[in-house]
């Protein structure tokens, strides 16, 4: 069950500004009933601020006063009218000052071992740019002779899962596209031997 924002300074407004029962707020607010005895006898939350869950939109009066009419009755949390966050999106990525003299030999390491991994899948796991990846494979880089392939997970630049799953989708384009070439390859020849009857 989800519990409401701050739910001790909530089961303090509850106590001072509700008739419900200890068990009540204590079942809407996650904590113990003696807990929730506690804080009315004044030894737990002294000059603790109540929050007001009516304010936040996490109750109703109404739901208020029918918990308090019938103590077997437990408050129910309303559902939140805000917006929820949306996901980062997959753009660009950022790579702080101190690690950027080390994107080259980030793009080296993966130009050496994976092979298979495309430019742009490179230029998304390091977020570089394609002529810089170009540059750094043909060793046109202006700075080629100082480069040292260096794992990116190690220097920072992403993590072990990030690689794989670029790696992953990598092989599985190389294995469709050699399908696609036997089919076609296939093809060929039984238009050659249908021709050569």
């Amino acid at each position: 069950m989800a519990l409401p924002l701050m739910p001790k300074a909530t089961a303090v407004w509850l106590v001072e500004n509700t008739a419900l029962s200890f068990i009540q707020i204590a079942d809407f607010c996650g904590l113990h009933e003696l807990e929730i005895q506690a804080i009315a006898d004044g030894e737990v939350g002294m000059g603790m601020q109540g929050l007001d869950p009516i304010a936040n939109g996490q109750l109703t009066q109404d739901e208020i006063d029918r918990c308090a009419a019938d103590a077997t009755k437990r408050l129910k949390l309303q559902k939140s009218t805000n917006p929820i966050p949306k996901a980062r999106g997959k753009g660009a990525r950022y790579t702080p000052v101190s690690k950027r003299q080390d994107r080259p030999d980030g793009i080296a390491w993966l130009l050496k071992n994976h092979p298979e991994l495309q430019h742009t899948q490179i230029a998304k796991l390091l977020g570089t740019t394609k002529p810089t990846i170009k540059a750094i494979d043909d060793k046109s880089h202006w700075n080629s002779a100082n480069i040292t392939p260096r794992n990116p997970v190690t220097l920072g630049l992403c993590t072990e899962a990030d690689i794989e799953k670029q790696v992953i989708v990598a092989r599985a384009r190389i294995s469709k596209l050699e399908k696609a070439g036997e089919k076609a390859e296939a093809r060929v020849q039984s238009e050659e031997v249908a021709s050569e009857e």
